[in-house]
């Protein structure tokens, strides 16, 4: 019994060194206070019993017989290997934090099942962060020093003395076991989730730091993902308040027709707001350039935002939210079984309007699941990195993800004057993707700066220069409408985004080379808006399916974004973001409060937020699990 108690008492230490060396790769984003501390022994007391219980079993299963070389041999090789893993995923979750801004749940097994090439991408981390394995080298041959093995004096008690006293140590090891797997014993207590980290984080963002990868891995094996709250009981009074079902809208007699523009969606990837100069003039004292000229001067024949805002932090939350109107709540939307519920998108709607649509991507066919979800949404065709090297005869292939932006971006441009008119078309960039390459040619030209991938803004920012000098050559031109946008954010090295908003910050760009006026609407507009904007922008006047909303045909005062990070909805509107837990309100900041310090919550004016926020999770969720996500 000594010796087990021991054995766990060392992993609970390197469970949290592991969390300081989460802390320290992520240290602009996170903080460790006390608070955090106190938590993570809640959550990695969890992870270190559902992890060690056949160990402790095996170590305290009354059988006298056990007291062999052989058996505890047996028994330390299994401690060896389980909290091996265990702390292995805890420091590669570090690398992975910054990207989503969570630790990794059962979703990533999805996420990167068709992909090839995570073989070179592990590789290539294991030499980057050389340090960790080094660490995780230490940590284990720590636990092989310091592993304490039983006495093995078979003659020190009798059978039946001995098997009595491991009987009442393993009763005495249950109840602590289960209290300490569900987070405590008490009638009150459930289970304890990854949501309950959020009790001891100050921030959404920081109850990464309080959890552990392991728990958040178990928590999330086989679970529903989606649960209907019942804040509204009458389905009434809940379509009053928010629906995602926008009717139709009747043409008055005798108005023309609009035109059958062509509509072209650049979904960039990691492309975040902060990188673009034209959208931060007051960055830096007003000295900040960013690292995209080209669109810099697209934006000034563009419609933007004041305030915009992605919808997730993956790329595969991007898609759907983009081209479906369809956020990310709790899980991806694409990993979960409600994407197989009936549901359609801007290709599929276009296409019964006589649009010819394509789906543009220059990864392997399949990878990240794009081109089965282009399918299901209504493309009728998909171009990937299969379809670019039959017609180009020669690979422009990056090594690790795919055809590099420039050469895709001018086969794009190529391929849609092939298309008949009117085309709907979408493609996703590559190129500003881990682990943030660009060609051989531009290294000169675009050297390395404070963050790795600020180089590969600036290659993506040429190539989507040279895209619109292409298609400006086009008859289609003039008759398209463009938007650009990115799937999530990425690395920062600015405050203002690094903080649960600002991890949300992307750019949304409508460029009508008919109507080439710059305009800020002073609004707030996030990418489920892109989907009913674009139909009213394009007069499409029949009934259709979306959360967002039609944000240049809606008063600055009803626009709003949510979106949904660490078990916390973050509810932006009128001037202040409010964060929901699902039960109540944890803090409300203003939105011009850029590093959220100041918070709010003690203020009855923000009940009416609260109660649209609560309305507009309702619906998800009692949508995604009736299958309601068509008019």
């Amino acid at each position: 019994m000594v010796a087990v108690v021991w054995n766990l008492l060392l992993v609970y230490l390197l469970y949290q060194v592991a969390r300081l060396e989460y802390y320290l790769e992520n240290s602009a984003y996170l903080n460790y206070t006390a608070e955090v501390m106190r938590g993570s022994w809640l959550f990695d007391t969890s992870a270190i019993l559902y992890t060690n219980a056949l160990y402790v079993l095996l170590m305290l299963f009354p059988y006298h017989g056990k007291e062999t070389m052989a058996w505890q041999r047996f028994c330390r090789w299994l401690f060896l290997i389980v909290n091996g893993l265990a702390l292995a995923v805890n420091l590669a979750d570090s690398v992975y934090f910054q990207y989503t801004m969570r630790r990794t749940t059962t979703t990533v097994f999805g996420e990167f099942t068709h992909e090839g090439n995570l073989g070179s991408i592990i590789a290539t981390e294991f030499l980057n962060h050389w340090y960790l394995v080094l660490l995780f080298v230490i940590m284990m041959t720590i636990v092989w020093l310091l592993y304490a093995t039983p006495n093995l004096n078979r003659r020190q008690f009798s059978h039946w003395r001995y098997n009595v006293i491991c009987l009442v140590a393993l009763i005495l090891f249950v109840p602590f076991c289960i209290g300490g797997m569900r987070g405590g014993l008490t009638k009150a207590v459930r289970p304890i989730t990854i949501s309950n980290a959020n009790q001891y984080a100050s921030r959404p963002t920081d109850a990464a730091l309080v959890l552990n990868t392991p728990f958040s891995l178990i928590r999330t094996i086989g679970k529903n993902v989606f649960t209907v709250p019942h804040y509204f009981e009458s389905e009434t009074e809940l379509e009053t308040i928010y629906s995602p079902v926008h009717p139709r809208i009747p043409r008055t007699p005798g108005t023309p027709s609009p035109p059958r523009k062509n509509l072209v969606i650049l979904i960039v990837e990691s492309f975040g707001r902060e990188y673009i100069g034209a959208l931060n003039s007051d960055l830096e004292d007003g000295k900040y350039k960013g690292y995209t000229p080209c669109v810099d001067s697209l934006i000034q024949q563009s419609t933007t935002f004041r305030y915009s805002f992605c919808n997730g932090r993956k790329s595969i939350d991007g898609m759907p939210s983009i081209l479906s109107s369809i956020p990310m709540f709790v899980e991806p939307f694409i990993l979960t079984p409600a994407s197989m519920n009936e549901f359609s998108g801007l290709a599929g709607i276009l296409s019964d309007e006589g649009y010819q649509t394509a789906f543009f991507h220059g990864a392997e066919n399949g990878s990240m699941g794009f081109q089965a979800f282009a399918q299901k949404t209504g493309f009728q065709h998909y171009y990937g990195r299969t379809e670019y090297e039959a017609a180009k005869g020669t690979s422009d292939f990056d090594g690790t993800w795919a055809i590099w932006d420039e050469p895709f971006l001018q086969y794009y441009a190529e391929e849609m004057s092939r298309m008949r008119e009117p085309f709907m078309t979408a493609v996703f960039t590559a190129s500003s993707h881990h682990p943030f390459a660009i060609p051989e040619t531009y290294k000169r030209q675009f050297p390395e700066e404070h963050l790795p991938i600020q180089k590969c803004i600036r290659y993506t920012d040429l190539s989507i220069g040279r895209f619109f000098e292409t298609a400006r050559r086009q008859p289609w031109f003039e008759n398209t409408l463009f938007v650009l946008t990115s799937d999530h954010t990425n690395m920062s090295d600015h405050a203002e985004y690094q903080t649960d908003l600002g991890g949300f910050c992307s750019p949304i760009i409508i460029y009508d080379p008919s109507h080439p006026v710059g305009t800020m609407e002073d609004k707030i507009a996030q990418q489920i808006d892109i989907l009913p904007t674009v139909l009213g922008l394009l007069g499409y006047d029949k009934p259709y399916f979306a959360f967002g909303i039609d944000v240049l045909n809606t008063p600055a005062e009803d626009t709003w974004a949510v979106n949904y990070l660490n078990g916390i909805y973050q509810y932006v509107k009128n001037g202040y973001v409010l964060q929901f837990d699902g039960t109540k309100t944890t803090a409300v900041y203003r939105l011009d409060d850029r590093l959220m310090q100041h918070n709010l919550l003690n203020n009855s004016q923000f009940s009416e937020m609260e109660r649209e926020l609560k309305a507009i999770i309702q619906q998800y969720m009692a949508r995604m699990t009736q299958n309601r996500l068509k008019p």
